[in-house]
């Protein structure tokens, strides 16, 4: 395993824990002993949008892993794990900028909640996907 595929499982690693520690640890852990829902509402937003940027920046190493020097796709990419990466980091950024500023705005709290927590399991089965394509033996045509 050369050092871009090591620095892919990493990322991916990553980006994939650190979704599942945020969002179900640290945030649940937030509501059951915060001093109130508003104070636990504020701190979640804020790991949240700490999320995003771990997300894009491990995104953007997978994708820079994905390519060799002469930039054709490497690691067996072709299969389509570039998608997933592209999806989760669309879906990182969607929370980031679409949903977020409207649950902190309190607009229609419940449709909002719902749209966040689909495009985070969205993020989280994406950055599942890569890691498991990255870390698994190579199909017969040589993609993961």
């Amino acid at each position: 395993m050369n050092w871009r595929s090591r620095l892919a499982v990493l990322a991916a690693a990553l980006w994939w824990g650190s979704l599942g520690a945020i969002g179900f640890l640290a945030v649940p852990l937030l509501f059951a002993n915060a001093t109130s829902a508003a104070v636990a509402g504020r701190l979640a937003a804020h790991l949240f949008s700490g999320q995003c940027w771990l997300s894009l920046a491990c995104g953007g190493v997978l994708l820079v892993a994905a390519r060799d020097r002469e930039g054709t796709p490497s690691m067996g990419w072709a299969g389509g794990a570039i998608a997933y990466v592209l999806l989760g980091m669309l879906a990182a950024l969607l929370q980031e900028f679409a949903v977020a500023p409207r649950i902190l705005e309190r607009d229609n709290l419940a449709l909002w909640h719902a749209v966040g927590t689909v495009a985070y399991a969205v993020q989280w089965s994406c950055a599942l996907v890569v890691l498991w394509r990255l870390t698994g033996p190579p199909t017969p045509n040589g993609t993961s």
